[in-house]
């Protein structure tokens, strides 16, 4: 018979658990590429997917005050006739209700990111993107103020004080890329914050407001100044060894300076990790760069002794932008490989953020046009057709742990749960590769190149206290099991699929393998598992229903 043990007595290996706790940084927030894809139907299909199985709590996005949301409007569109110029600026939301009613509905709420400018506000007519998002400063400061004001308010007065204080407002996207999110100068994007984190303080001081936002960590001094100089680049690019470069983030010292000189709030400091760099030669050539497994972590770590030391020590930590790469063609994002890696860093990161915003959730994502074929390399967990990608599965699995460590080791970590139970999840990210991150792949064949990395792994532990004859659920992720892609490459892959092949590959993309463990008459479950190379397990108490 089993023995009736309170959580206190649980025992990994022999040994009391530990019980730290377990931060969910992986779901805190996920990606999405701009507001107006949030208006398809496939979109929220893949959203409320995210919700109810990845267990999404907050969703980003560019472009709430892009044209085609239609909400800065001081001319009358004019039709087929030349537009009319209104006697002063109107504000409409029937586009952005639709998409903020459907987060909602979903379960979820948004992270607001501030941008883009409405082009009757912009300082430019050069454009980023097919869509021509216009990334410029303000030609009028008042009237973007007037813009975030109204909007706010109408947020307020559409959901309530309440809600909309739980809504993180975020200043802009990545503007020291000049030209490219922003054509002003660093000093222009810290006036745009001040009267920005003003404005809506003035509003409700308990509304949360951060910034700013900024690309990728890099070596070098080339975001130093006011605007990008690619000068001095050319040390990071022709370095024998990256990972020995002093890598540090961009515009955070000087945003808190600038913050702390003005007494200006900061509820927040966010920016962007992906474990990448792309810097020009001497020869004025671009060279992408591969920073090692545990950038993430050491970047993250970094950030926490900025905070710690500045004026602003309490100040949260989001991380809106992250993923293997910020590139929206590189087919490493559709394999087994990205499922491990990133399986691997968010339990490695988990205490080091308040949130980690996988980009993005869907390949429903247009900064490039519509993707070339059903699995081009997208960031999504899903792809176009909605079939899952390994690194769904991965999210899934770390969505089913607790909120309380048992045990952690290098290869994965043990939960409590709430029903008294466990759940964990083990990876094996391959002896072979050392040091090495999972890179990037220009094609799928190319990113088929760590499949010959390993060996195995074997990943064993009891686990005493538990209930005598409970079952648990095991399912593995890897090269043979949920490999969708090489389904998808091993057929020739085809440019368009067809409905079967559809319904084929969606069945593949979900058969992991699966079995059960069985607690023992003394309370104790036995875990031995045989990890093949880049595998990823969930353990898990199986429910009834």
């Amino acid at each position: 018979m089993s023995v009736d043990v309170s959580p206190s007595t649980l025992q990994i290996d022999g040994r009391s658990s530990t019980d730290l706790p377990l931060r969910h940084v992986w779901n805190e927030c996920l990606g999405a590429g701009r507001a107006n894809e949030a208006l398809r139907v496939d979109w929220q299909n893949h959203f409320r997917e995210a919700v109810e199985v990845l267990g999404a709590r907050y969703v980003r996005f560019h472009g709430v005050f892009h044209d085609d949301m239609f909400v800065y409007r001081a001319s009358d569109g004019g039709g087929f006739g030349s537009p009319t110029r209104l006697e002063k600026p109107v504000y409409t939301y029937a586009y952005v209700d639709k998409v903020f009613d459907a987060i909602l509905a979903a379960g979820a709420r948004p992270f607001v990111e501030l941008g883009f400018m409405p082009r009757e506000l912009a300082t430019q007519t050069e454009t980023l993107f097919w869509w021509k998002a216009h990334c410029s400063p303000p030609n009028d400061m008042g009237a973007w103020v007037a813009l975030v004001t109204t909007t706010v308010n109408h947020w307020i007065e559409r959901y309530g004080l309440d809600e909309v204080r739980r809504w993180p407002f975020e200043v802009w996207n990545e503007p020291n890329l000049v030209p490219h999110f922003w054509t002003g100068t660093k000093s222009e994007y810290f006036q745009l914050y001040e009267a920005t984190v003003r404005a809506i303080k003035g509003i409700d001081a308990d509304l949360r407001v951060g910034g700013p936002s900024s690309s990728v960590f890099v070596p070098d001094a080339r975001y130093d100044g006011e605007s990008h100089d690619r000068s001095v680049e050319a040390t990071t690019a022709e370095a024998p060894d990256p990972d020995a470069l002093p890598w540090k983030p961009v515009w955070i010292h000087e945003l808190i300076e600038y913050c702390a000189e003005r007494d200006l709030p900061i509820d927040f400091l966010s920016t962007h990790l992906y474990p990448t760099d792309y810097a020009f030669d001497t020869q004025g050539v671009g060279r992408p760069i591969s920073r090692n497994r545990d950038a993430t972590m050491n970047d993250l770590e970094l950030l926490r002794t900025i905070i710690a030391e500045s004026p602003y020590p309490d100040a949260e930590l989001h991380i809106t932008e992250w993923s293997t790469s910020p590139s929206s063609r590189d087919h490493m994002h559709d394999t087994v490989f990205a499922a491990t890696y990133i399986a691997r860093a968010f339990l490695q990161c988990q205490g080091l953020a308040e949130s980690i915003s996988y980009w993005t959730f869907t390949d429903v994502f247009e900064e490039g046009g519509g993707g070339i074929g059903p699995f081009h390399g997208g960031f999504g967990f899903v792809n176009e057709h909605g079939i899952h990608k390994p690194t769904f599965h991965a999210m899934a699995m770390l969505n089913r742990l607790g909120h309380s460590i048992a045990l952690q080791t290098e290869h994965g970590v043990i939960t409590r749960t709430a029903d008294d139970a466990v759940a964990a999840v083990f990876f094996n990210y391959p002896d072979s590769m050392g040091t090495r991150s999972v890179g990037s792949a220009n094609s799928y064949a190319d990113a088929r190149r760590h499949a010959g990395e390993g060996p195995a792994r074997r990943i064993t532990h009891t686990v005493a206290g538990l209930s005598a004859g409970a079952v648990y659920d095991v399912e593995v992720l890897d090269w043979e099991h949920g490999n969708v892609a090489e389904a998808w490459h091993q057929r020739g892959e085809p440019l368009n699929l067809s409905r079967q092949d559809v319904i084929d590959l969606t069945k593949v993309a979900d058969d992991l393998d699966r079995h059960t463990l069985t607690v023992d008459v003394l309370g104790v479950l036995t875990i031995d598992l045989e990890l093949p190379a880049w595998a990823v397990a969930s353990i898990t108490r199986t429910t009834t229903h």
